[in-house]
């Protein structure tokens, strides 16, 4: 079983390691890759935005990036091999990038965050070639605004470097939105929309601690600490419930294509 189709979502049945083999010898070849990471609240958005799910099902692999897939698919009997977070995944292609001095660019996050998160990656990592880094705040597809002067000037600082690995931080749906949009334009080979991975390494947002993720509980320590994201961790209980209560057609094999 190589990818299951949950609430209409693919995931990639894949673990870590196997993500990791894939991206190498996409690097070896010189191929794009794009690697999208739905959780449960991405999930649960698709249910109402047509075109995200559109955005999410074009990837060339998505992670499962939370705990509650993993449950959804072993209550369906249909289970995944385990968890694959977006941000083990780039502290992994971090790793990579370090043994094999390779070239990094970072686009997203406020001024000066994706400059203090390279910075900061430098600085643990120095075999890694830093190409450079954009904030995400210009014009372009992301904002609905595709083909934007501020956007094409975006992508042409990307290619004069020509990274190897490109993280885009735009949040859910945006980057999706913006990588669909560009990456016919990026001459970049492994292509990452890993949300607030850009925050965490420049040291404004503080990953859950070891117990929390060990016990799926992530969730639940960003909401201690950031009381106001109740609002979009309510789709959790909901998105449990839809899978337990719902058909079988809920979470399902992909057999063929997709």
């Amino acid at each position: 079983m190589d990818k299951l189709s949950i609430m209409g979502v693919r995931i990639d049945n894949k673990s870590m390691d196997e993500v990791l083999q894939t991206v190498e010898y996409k690097l070896s070849k010189g191929e794009k890759y794009i690697i999208y990471t739905p959780n449960t609240e991405i999930i649960m958005m698709c249910q109402n935005d047509a075109e995200f799910l559109n955005y999410m099902n074009k990837s060339d692999i998505n992670i499962p990036d939370g705990i509650g897939l993993v449950y959804a698919s072993k209550i369906k009997n249909h289970p995944l091999k385990g968890k694959v977070a977006g941000f083990d995944l780039s502290m992994k292609l971090l790793e990579l990038a370090e043994k094999k001095s390779l070239k990094l660019y970072a686009v997203g996050g406020k001024p000066g965050v994706a400059e203090d998160a390279l910075k900061n990656i430098h600085d643990k990592y120095p075999n890694i070639n830093i190409a450079g880094s954009h904030h995400g705040y210009f014009k372009g597809a992301h904002l609905g605004q595709g083909g934007h002067e501020e956007e094409l000037k975006v992508v042409e600082e990307i290619n004069k470097q020509e990274p190897d690995i490109l993280f885009v931080g735009f949040g859910a749906k945006k980057q999706e939105q913006w990588i669909e949009y560009n990456k016919d334009k990026i001459n970049a080979k492994i292509i990452i929309g890993n949300g607030g991975t850009i925050d965490v390494l420049a040291g404004n947002v503080k990953r859950a601690p070891d117990l929390y993720v060990k016990l799926g509980l992530e969730w639940f320590y960003r909401l201690i600490k950031e009381p106001n994201r109740i609002s979009r961790q309510i789709v959790l209980p909901v998105f449990m419930l839809k899978v337990i209560f719902g058909n079988k057609n809920i979470v399902e094999e992909i057999k063929y294509g997709g």
